[in-house]
């Protein structure tokens, strides 16, 4: 089975196991969010279990 190249770009998978993720909304209109939202989309978080499944079929693990 192939891996989806574009999510071979947005997911990386964590020591534990996990997928990493950056947040959405971050790259443009940033001026009328505020300081405090835009600081937390720069931060990466965890794929929901609920999309677990659908992220491992386009890496190709399974």
């Amino acid at each position: 089975m192939k891996t989806n190249g574009s999510a071979k770009k947005r997911f990386k998978i964590t020591g534990s196991g996990e997928f990493k993720r950056k947040k959405a909304y971050a790259s443009h209109i940033l001026t009328k969010k505020s300081q405090k939202r835009k600081r937390n989309l720069r931060k990466s978080t965890l794929v929901h279990p609920s999309d677990i499944n659908s992220v491992r079929r386009m890496l190709a693990m399974g």
